[in-house]
């Protein structure tokens, strides 16, 4: 199978794409895949570790309200997308894939219009409870609409909702298997307190990084915290004062890496941002959170995901633009003094969660090939 790849600028539409690759390797099934996306992007990086071939384009970003700044970018990005779109044409018609796999991004427009060009099948994926304008663009044009969520089926023309199938959003298998052990020997927990993993991504979050800083001596009586503050942190975060009897219940760290699987076991409360791969990774392996979306973001979809979750009993959410540290610590203490709540809580995400998202993204990869082969 000749599988050609688009999607991302970000871990969001990035990582879904290779963890279902992944999956496809793992499976056996003979292929040969291309990826084509930005030279800037993290999908270039990503590639480039992973020794995937890789192709560039040159796309633009459509920005709904632009401010005067924006303006301008705008107006360059109009003659930036018609160029995109030629390369993506001559991409795909000199690959010839039997199927395209789109995981998102402005990107894969250009991508998309090349597969219905050259009458190539196109499998579309959208990660998010809401669907996103670039996707929503593809929706029209896709062979297969691959959601994370039923609810996203409400987001999409009513001409499209029969190509729609609910495969969930892939997560990296290794994040199931995590040990436990391991991670109370590595950050050096203890059984006294629960654990609370705090992150606000790779780069961290000022404003998560500032709610935690303002409440930890009253948080850590309670708990101890491990806390992914970003590497722009790791030296303001570490030179909190803090009581001697409970500074050694903080860790904080510039970031998490493979160590994230046995953290994440460890955690008995996560709090995060609610981007469409963290609520993913949460539901999955079944985490009570404390979810704190970034806003604004396009079609306030963080926001969005922690409602989601949170009328679910899947998680707390702090909705407001502006939540305040005594916001976040109401949401807290519950959790960390009821052991009942935080088992049905993590219950309530599991159920949430789609484990096999990849392996049944696979099938569609597959079914859609198959069918255009006949």
């Amino acid at each position: 199978m000749r599988l050609l790849i688009t999607g991302g600028g970000t871990g969001g539409h990035t990582y879904p794409a290779l963890t279902t690759l992944a999956a496809l390797q793992r499976r056996g099934i003979p292929h040969d895949v291309l990826w084509v996306g930005t030279a800037n992007g993290l999908e270039a990086r990503i590639t480039a570790e992973h020794g995937i071939p890789f192709k560039a384009i040159t796309t633009g970003k459509l920005r709904r309200r632009p401010n005067l700044r924006e303006l301008g970018t705008n107006i360059a990005d109009l003659f930036r997308i018609p160029l995109g779109v030629c390369q993506a044409i001559g991409h795909a018609a000199r690959y010839l894939p039997d199927v395209v796999l789109s995981t998102g991004g402005y990107v894969a427009v250009p991508i998309g219009v090349a597969a219905k060009i050259i009458r190539r099948p196109l499998v579309m994926h959208e990660q998010t409870t809401v669907v996103g304008l670039a996707n929503r663009i593809l929706a029209r044009l896709a062979t297969r609409i691959a959601l994370s969520h039923e609810s996203s089926i409400e987001h999409l023309p009513a001409s499209v909702r029969d190509r729609v199938v609910i495969t969930g959003n892939p997560v990296r298998p290794e994040l199931l298997h995590g040990n436990k052990a391991a991670a109370y020997d590595f950050f050096g927990l203890t059984f006294e307190v629960p654990v609370v993993y705090v992150t606000g991504g790779a780069t961290g979050s000022l404003q998560i990084n500032t709610l935690i800083s303002e409440l930890l001596p009253r948080l850590l009586p309670h708990a101890q915290v491990v806390h992914q503050c970003g590497p722009a942190w790791i030296d303001q975060m570490r030179a909190i004062e803090l009581p001697p009897e409970l500074a050694e219940r903080y860790h904080p760290l510039p970031y998490v890496g493979k160590e994230l699987p046995d953290l994440l076991a460890a955690a008995d409360v996560v709090v995060s941002r609610s981007g469409a791969g963290t609520v993913s990774e949460l539901t999955a392996v079944g985490k009570p959170a404390v979810l704190i979306p970034l806003i604004p973001t396009g079609g306030d979809e963080q926001r969005r995901n922690a409602a989601y979750l949170a009328e679910h009993g899947a998680a707390r959410a702090l909705l407001e633009p502006k939540p305040t540290a005594d916001m976040l610590l109401a949401e807290l203490m519950p959790l960390l003094s009821d052991p009942g709540l935080r088992a049905t809580m993590a219950e309530a995400a599991r159920k949430l969660g789609r484990v096999d998202a990849a392996d049944a993204l696979c099938e569609v990869l597959l079914e859609t090939a198959r069918a255009i082969g006949k």
